[in-house]
């Protein structure tokens, strides 16, 4: 068993920093059976960090010490692997605009997938299951904006938009204004305003 315990160390180091590793991927090394318990022995020992069920990461090691990696990284790996949309939160995306100048204290993400709580070596990564309309332009920075106006709120959304103007391409309020009907009347309204402005 040791064996395999130090095939599936030598595997993790292979990988980039954030990689989640499962036992799905590392059947090659042995049966399930096998590779399960030597990734629960490997997260005892500390030389893997469990995320969540049957998810875990390589701890990052440099000169300084050993870390986990980049709370970003490992939720970019894991929307990958669970084929889930994971974004930021509208508080982070306002942030981010330059919307509210208070930084956001805790992680948190919105998700495709069910609402859970991760841990990250120390750090607690709260995922939210979030309706389809504010996922959507997941991957455009036109997503941000939305997420930041959602979390605004229809009271704020119009002064917000407004201060975009000047930060954001034309083209991004045109990428918005495209999804429009997929978005709650208030946000759909405001948006189309802008991009016929």
């Amino acid at each position: 068993m040791k064996r395999l315990t130090e095939q599936i160390l030598a595997h993790a180091e292979k990988l980039p920093e954030g990689t989640p590793l499962m036992a799905s991927s590392l059947l090659h090394l042995g049966s399930r059976a096998a590779v399960n318990q030597s990734l629960s022995r490997l997260a005892k020992r500390e030389q893997l960090l469990r995320v969540e069920r049957g998810i875990y990461f390589r701890p990052v090691k440099n000169r300084f010490g050993t870390y986990p990696p980049s709370v970003e990284l490992a939720i970019r790996a894991l929307a990958e692997q669970r084929g889930e949309t994971i974004v930021s939160n509208g508080a982070d995306a306002a942030n981010a605009l330059g919307l509210i100048t208070q930084i956001p204290m805790r992680h948190i993400f919105l998700t495709s997938g069910r609402s859970r709580t991760l841990t990250i070596g120390k750090q607690k990564v709260e995922l939210r299951h979030a309706p389809s309309w504010q996922l959507v332009l997941a991957n455009h920075p036109a997503g941000e904006v939305v997420r930041a106006l959602a979390w605004l709120g229809p009271e704020e959304a119009e002064s917000a938009l407004d201060t975009l103007k000047g930060k954001i391409p034309s083209t991004a309020f045109d990428v918005m204004a495209a999804v429009a009907s997929q978005l709650p009347k208030w946000l759909a309204q405001s948006l189309n305003r802008e991009s016929h402005v």
